[in-house]
């Protein structure tokens, strides 16, 4: 009986571990493709594929300020194969912007 609790115990460990690592955060450097104001999301590039990152409420009203073609530093929280990475953050690095630094509240 002490070695099935063990075995359960490792095992619910094992999960919860697993569960912690898959949200993590990524930065992406790239140009903004697209902007989809319906759906809260942009459309960005990544070795040659592109796929689009969630906007969060915060963000919302200064995803027009964005500047399509522009570079942008992205920072995302990764939430699994299923689900489209938050941005967390982002930088303009190339290309008008009256938003240049968003840091998850406010635009600086």
């Amino acid at each position: 009986m002490a070695l099935m609790r063990t075995i359960l115990l490792a095992a619910s460990l094992t999960l919860l571990l697993a569960g912690h690592s898959l949200a993590e955060d990524k930065s992406f450097y790239s140009p903004v493709i697209y902007i989809d104001f319906e759906n809260h999301r942009i459309l960005i590039s990544k070795l040659g594929g592109v796929f689009y990152i969630d906007v969060p409420e915060a963000a919302r009203p200064h995803m027009d300020k964005l500047p399509i073609s522009g570079l942008v530093d992205f920072v995302v929280e990764m939430r699994g194969e299923n689900d489209m990475p938050v941005i967390k953050t982002w930088k303009v690095k190339s290309g008008e912007s009256a938003c240049k630094y968003f840091n998850g509240k406010e635009c600086k």
